[in-house]
């Protein structure tokens, strides 16, 4: 019986792991969470681990070392975790240059390229590190024809012929340092989404964070949706422009088309900003407000000769605040400035967002995640919106380093704008 029980423990014993490799992680993978976060998704991807060498930082500003073995019991599970972890900062210890392939079609890249995310990315070629630029999620890199410089790449604008880096090797990750204030100098990082916490406590620090941004060397983006003008908050972000807080404009056709439609009939979707109620043929006044537009070729004619005086469009145009008005298949008009084909609103949106270091997103869902996906994780992220599953969605959707506030728009470009003036 013994023996039978010997013979049953020798059938089922735990089947030991046949591949592995070792892995660097360096940095502040302490107070950022970075290193538990890794250990967790080893085990829950099904591999093991053992930490051969550690060596914490004593002071916040101090980074970390850790050596770790990553095991699994096949080669396709050992690579899914090395590539899930080297999104986190892990890199092989046993280096190679990057694989690459030049691509066969416009279009597409070769099967097997690796997909970016939005934090800082070096691959290796000809034993040196070389940083990619135009960081973006969600694309390819790819590598200049003297293989001296990388940039990333979306898939519709790849060339025949180009080199494209194919898998993970020779690829690492810098994660962006996380819920370390003295680091990021963004205090309020360690919340997500600030939705029962003191909102003034958390508009003060973004009016700080706006003027440290204006006295730096980037840029300011907004991303703004119609309920700016609906709920009677355009004179306040007007202010903003014009004291030098907006550097770039993001929005839709609506944003625009209402906010012309106010500034000809005092009406936003009909509904008079003065008194809240309907108006007569209210209905067609955006319509009229798009169509007036139209006859004058662009918004900026329309401020030129005299027709539009008032508003956000206007005060772009009299602050030479470039804006991009991305169109969608809903639009009415649209107004001849909006950029309709979605593929060239992306291109010329990446051409704008370089140099942007913070970004306020009010009220818009799917512009704010869309322009989330285009934002290197270096930018600073702050979406406003009273619909909470927005302020989430734009952190699960890959913007990790987005701020969340629950507020309505107009009390909060109202406190911000009066903070901003007024800092304590």
């Amino acid at each position: 019986m013994n023996h039978e029980s010997h013979r049953s423990s020798e059938n089922h014993a735990p089947e030991v792991p046949q591949f592995s490799e070792e892995i660097e992680l360096q940095g502040h993978i302490i107070d950022s969470l970075l290193l538990p976060k890794i250990l967790d998704e080893i085990t829950v991807l099904g591999g093991d681990f053992s930490i051969n060498e550690i060596s914490i930082g004593q002071l916040r500003s101090d980074g970390s070392h850790a050596l770790i073995r990553v095991s699994a019991k096949d080669e396709a599970t050992l690579e899914k975790i090395l590539t899930q972890i080297a999104q986190h900062g892990a890199v092989p210890v046993d280096q190679h240059d990057c694989v690459l392939e030049p691509a066969d079609m416009d279009g597409a890249f070769p099967e097997g390229f690796y997909c970016t995310t939005n934090q800082i990315t070096e691959i290796r070629i000809a034993g040196n590190w070389t940083p990619v630029s135009l960081q973006e999620m969600d694309c390819g890199i790819v590598v200049s024809p003297d293989r001296l410089k990388a940039h990333c790449l979306p898939m519709s604008d790849v060339q025949k012929g180009e080199l494209v880096v194919i898998g993970r090797q020779g690829t690492r990750v810098i994660p962006s340092e996380r819920g370390v204030p003295e680091v990021s100098g963004f205090s309020f990082m360690h919340s997500t989404v600030s939705s029962e916490k003191p909102k003034g406590v958390t508009v003060r620090e973004i009016a700080a964070e706006m003027r440290r941004a204006k006295a730096g060397s980037g840029k300011i983006l907004v991303v703004a949706g119609p309920a700016v003008v609906h709920t009677g908050s355009r004179d306040y972000f007007s202010e903003l422009i014009r004291e030098g807080y907006v550097n770039l404009l993001f929005a839709g056709n609506a944003l625009a088309t209402h906010d012309i439609e106010e500034s000809f009939y005092g009406t936003s979707l009909g509904i008079s900003m003065e008194h809240g109620g309907s108006t007569e043929e209210g209905h067609e006044h955006h319509l009229r407000s798009i169509n007036r537009i139209r006859r004058l070729g662009s918004i900026k004619n329309a401020v030129d000769q005299g027709v539009l005086k008032s508003g956000i469009m206007y005060d772009c145009v009299k602050n030479n605040v470039p804006f991009l008005l991305a169109g969608s298949i809903r639009d009415d008009g649209p107004l001849p400035d909006v950029i309709t084909d979605s593929v060239e609103a992306q291109r010329k949106m990446r051409e704008m967002v370089q140099g942007v270091s913070f970004c306020l997103m009010i009220a818009t869902t799917l512009h704010s995640i869309a322009v989330g996906n285009l934002l290197p994780a270096s930018v600073k992220v702050v979406c406003v919106d009273i619909n909470p599953a927005t302020v989430t969605k734009l952190a699960d959707r890959g913007t990790f380093q987005s701020i969340g506030l629950v507020t309505d728009v107009e009390p909060f470009l109202r406190v911000l704008l009066d903070d901003i003036n007024n800092p304590a």
